[in-house]
């Protein structure tokens, strides 16, 4: 069985890194040119520039005016004329047959927001006794928590908001197929009281990594108000305002990995609610952005899937808060607002997470058995 996995290095602070910031810089011009080139075609004849056409147009340029492009490499510039192409397709789609995806054409980019540009083939060379990597000619040290494993496809040079930059070397390995364990099974409801309440009534609560961190945010996001635009006093403070937004993930994200991990080692089935979250933010907002559940749902499945713990997502329109989970009755006078109420079928006493919880494991349980 072959898996697709992601390594993610961090490079050292090093002058010579500026080599690669001015490579990440040069796919920003290339994105932007290939973007006019795009709007001008489109202006003239009403349809779609092919990627092979656009590719020869920018091979043309290479050896004439924009001679600077051959920094970058021949595949790295073929990966940012692909992602052009790729956005289009997807926007032209999307209005072709009204349905979800890209509602708005691929936009300008400042050169401090385009991020990354990603090497194949060629370009690059990993130093076996070593943490050191060759990328287009020059050696970089880079911080190596774990050795490659598998056949490399594709290396992404990426530059974050704090200025530092990451390889994400893509690799296909060949993996034994792991199979479901067999176990104990559990139901767990998300929601804004709790973050997650089990179907046996306990509860696991959100540190809220940025309502606890909102002091230091709005004083952040305050000394940069307060300085003038294109200072270093504002670059300065856009660089810890920043840094504090970075904490703040990968406080959360580390917190994550271990309730993942936790969950993953005591249960073999784990039922969930596949959510509308852009229906919940428009609700609630700023909270259920700092649960952030697709992240977490996301790492689970991840983690899951590493030791044969089955995650099972039931459909987000079954009425799992609004049905007994004794007798099946359906409750649609049910609003919000009511935490706890009595069946008016049978009479029992129901906690809605509680009962909500039940009724997703038994979904579940019902959609593994089926």
């Amino acid at each position: 069985m072959k898996m697709i996995k992601t390594y993610q290095y961090k490079l050292y602070r090093s002058k010579r890194n500026r080599h690669l910031d001015k490579a990440i810089d040069t796919a920003a011009s290339i994105w932007n040119y290939c973007i006019a080139v795009h709007r001008r075609y489109y202006r003239l004849y009403g349809k779609h520039l092919s990627a092979n056409r656009l590719m020869k147009h920018i091979t043309k340029l290479k050896k004439g005016r924009f001679s600077q492009w051959n920094q970058l490499g021949s595949q790295a510039i073929q990966d940012v004329v692909q992602r052009v192409d790729r956005s289009y397709k997807a926007f032209f789609q999307h209005h072709k047959q009204k349905r979800q995806g890209r509602k708005s054409p691929p936009k300008f980019k400042k050169r401090n927001r385009y991020s990354s540009f990603t090497l194949k083939q060629a370009g690059y060379r990993f130093h076996d006794d070593s943490n050191v990597v060759t990328i287009m000619g020059r050696d970089y040290k880079y911080c190596k928590s774990r050795p490659i494993e598998g056949n490399i496809k594709t290396v992404t040079v990426k530059r974050n908001s704090l200025g530092e930059i990451h390889l994400y070397v893509v690799c296909e390995q060949k993996i034994n197929q792991v199979l479901p364990r067999a176990g104990k099974a559990v139901g767990y409801d998300f929601g804004l009281k709790h973050f997650l309440t089990a179907d046996d009534g306990s509860t696991i609560d959100s540190p809220e990594w940025y309502k606890a961190s909102l002091k230091e945010l709005r004083q952040a996001h305050r000394a940069v108000s307060r300085c003038q635009k294109g200072s270093n006093n504002r670059k300065r403070a856009l660089f810890h305002l920043n840094r504090v937004y970075a904490k703040v993930s990968n406080r959360r994200r580390d917190w994550f990995f271990k309730l993942a991990n936790q969950l993953v080692g005591e249960y073999a089935v784990i039922c969930i609610e596949d959510l509308n979250l852009d229906g919940m933010k428009r609700l609630w907002g700023r909270k259920v952005s700092d649960y952030a559940f697709a992240e977490f749902v996301g790492i689970l499945e991840y983690v899951a899937s590493r030791s044969g713990t089955t995650v099972i997502k039931i459909d987000r329109w079954a009425p799992s808060s609004k049905m007994c989970h004794i007798c099946g009755d359906r409750n649609d006078t049910l609003t919000l607002k009511d935490r706890e109420w009595i069946c008016p079928q049978c009479g029992a006493f129901l906690d809605r997470d509680v009962n909500a919880a039940i009724n997703i494991k038994n979904l579940g349980l019902a959609m593994l058995s089926a």
